[in-house]
């Protein structure tokens, strides 16, 4: 069995996020789908679908989870 070498890490926060209080998700856009917790980098990760993702990320620009 042969490993692909996978790419490098590159997680980034929403330029929306601003200062609230912490309270962001990264998207890691080597590999689409992929978030984390931005005060806790070295913890869990989620992994969604391709179609997950784009039903979640439209949603959120439709406002669909209203503003906090």
């Amino acid at each position: 069995m042969t490993s692909t070498p996978s790419a490098p890490e590159a997680w980034r926060k929403s330029t929306y996020s601003g200062d609230n209080g912490g309270n962001c998700i990264e998207v890691d856009d080597a590999r689409p789908g992929t978030v984390r917790d931005s005060k806790d980098p070295d913890g869990p990760r989620l992994h969604f679908t391709p179609e997950a993702w784009a039903a979640f990320t439209h949603a959120t620009a439709n406002g669909e989870f209203g503003t906090v």
